[in-house]
């Protein structure tokens, strides 16, 4: 017997061995299958490979997913407002906003309060026009200024402070090459106002003061940027701005802050949050995850049906030796120990690998940019992977509680072997 190697009897019946437990070396002595058995050895081979490649699939899909909300998350709310303060019903804007944003500046995680107006406009270059959104920002707030300022490509925001007869703007890259636009160049801007006949399209020229790269190709195809004043002139409006935008020092409480902002601002505003604005696709993110979780997971089903599977053909190929090793004292608890332990050898080997492969290849395909996609469909121009420490730990549970679950069948059924039955011919 290959037992008596690590295992003597005593008065108990057999005892642990000093460097190994018993259930473990009978356990590796089943999973290394010789000639006879080469079937149940290439199906535990296929089985650590399933969970191996249902846990490498989900580490990666989890880190896309992870990676477009947290890139998006970062782009967009670097350059968009975490609470946003507007007239429930537009009418002829607000005009108190110095007042209230000192008022929502003082505010709890409330970073800085800026004022912000916005339009929708038409901008025509050397090449063809598009829809774009101007808006006028304060420029002598810190927060606006700085934010701005850090994704400047080219140009500087100072030549928006200038008095000029000819105003500056600061407009997107993408904006600037669908339109023919560089820096320097002048563009025409077709502004909405009201007049007592009703609205009465305006040209307005701009000088490219600078051109901005966000790394989100909506901000970056439809945004421009101007001085508050500006902004007021063009569009033939007092001393009022349409938004005042609050930055938090934490995102995650952007809905405690908006009840807040509320309530001070009064019963003609409203508060939104960048959830509110994005809900869409916060949305789409989440259904994705959860979709990945479900059909990923199915991988491990397939991968825990091979473990049953080839536990169940060693219950049967081991007949024999289990018989003698109840007929030599094992205990019920030991033979069903044994099979549970390879499928776990099997599961744990699998996550491992997994594991391993899976956090490799996002952190190589994320340093190189190995996958390209279109900008105006995703926002963003290559698929970003973001690993998570918190995944790779229930992933690996996961993949070891189903593992787990399918050894109890066999290891049952091993535990149930009559050594007299099964030595009766012997």
């Amino acid at each position: 017997m290959p037992l008596r190697a690590s295992l003597r009897l005593g008065d108990n019946g057999p005892l642990v061995s000093p460097s190994q437990r018993f259930e473990l070396f009978v356990a590796l002595r089943y999973l290394r299958a010789k000639r006879k058995q080469a079937v149940i050895s290439v199906i535990t081979v296929i089985s650590i490979l399933g969970v191996a490649a249902g846990v490498m699939a989900l580490i990666i899909a989890l880190a896309i997913n992870a990676g477009f909300r947290n890139t998006l998350q970062r782009t967009l709310l670097g350059a968009t407002a975490h609470v946003s303060v507007l007239e429930k019903e537009p009418d002829q804007g607000i005009s108190g906003w110095r007042e209230l944003s000192r008022k929502l500046s003082a505010l709890p995680h409330v970073v800085s309060a800026s004022p912000g107006l916005y339009s929708t406009v038409l901008v025509s270059g050397t090449v063809q026009p598009s829809n774009t959104y101007i808006k006028g920002i304060d420029l002598t707030a810190p927060g606006q200024r700085q934010e701005l300022q850090k994704h400047m490509k080219q140009g500087s925001l100072d030549a928006l402070l200038r008095e000029d007869r000819m105003p500056s703007i600061v407009i997107g890259s993408k904006l600037a090459r669908n339109i023919g636009m560089m820096q320097g160049g002048i563009l025409t801007m077709i502004v909405p106002r009201l007049t007592p006949l009703g609205p009465r399209p305006t040209d307005v020229r701009f000088r490219v003061a600078g051109i901005f790269e966000s790394g989100f190709y909506e901000l970056d195809a439809t945004w421009t940027f101007t001085s508050l004043k500006t902004a007021q002139r063009i569009l033939d409006l007092t001393d009022v701005v349409n938004a005042v935008e609050l930055k938090l020092d934490d995102i995650h409480r952007a809905v405690e802050v908006a009840r807040l902002a509320e309530a001070a601002a009064g019963p003609k505003l409203a508060a939104t949050t960048w959830m509110d604005q994005n809900q869409a696709l916060l949305a789409a993110l989440n259904l994705e995850r959860t979709v990945i979780v479900v059909t990923i997971g199915l991988i491990q089903l397939v991968a825990a049906l091979n473990i049953l599977i080839a536990l169940v053909m060693m219950v049967m190929e081991k007949h024999r030796d289990i018989a003698l090793l109840a007929a030599m004292g094992a205990r019920e608890g030991q033979i069903r120990r044994i099979f549970m332990l390879e499928g776990l050898i099997i599961g744990a080997a699998g996550t491992a690998i997994g594991l391993a492969a899976g956090y490799a290849l996002c952190y190589f395909a994320d340093r190189g940019r190995w996958i390209r996609v279109d900008e105006a469909a995703y926002s963003l121009s290559f698929v970003p992977f973001e690993t998570r420490w918190m995944d790779g730990l229930w992933v690996s549970a996961a993949a070891l509680t189903v593992s787990f679950l399918a050894t109890l069948y066999p290891a049952r059924n091993a535990a149930r072997v009559l050594p007299a039955e099964a030595l009766r011919y012997e």
